[in-house]
């Protein structure tokens, strides 16, 4: 069993232990990614770059997991494999930036 499905049913066994699933529609699940991306972004909230480097960790960790946790449960929900539609976008991602024009640059790729 790999690492990913190990965590997975972690995951929905402590939904199902609490009888969550009935919350867990794609609107919910896509809600609450935003709802704790936005906590993870208060860590760094008015701190200079440097600063926000240094951040505690565990912190971070938490909102990490937060925000994992509800991608990975809204990706099993729809069949969808985190790790291969990851590969997928990255190989997309190539086409619309490819190195010789945005290497180095921060650049949208219709911009490029």
């Amino acid at each position: 069993m790999s690492e990913y499905q190990e965590v997975l049913d972690l995951l929905i066994k402590f939904r199902d232990e609490r009888d969550w699933k009935q919350f867990h529609d794609s609107k919910n699940l896509a809600t609450a990614i935003s709802i704790e991306a936005a906590e993870l972004n208060e860590i760094f909230l008015w701190k200079s770059i440097e600063d926000s480097e240094n951040v505690d960790k565990n912190k971070i960790k938490e909102e990490l997991a937060d925000v994992l946790s509800f991608a990975f449960l809204l990706a099993e929900k729809h069949g969808l494999n985190p790790f291969e539609i990851i590969a997928d976008k990255i190989k997309l991602n190539g086409q619309k930036y490819p190195v010789e024009k945005a290497k180095g640059r921060s650049d949208k790729y219709d911009k490029l």
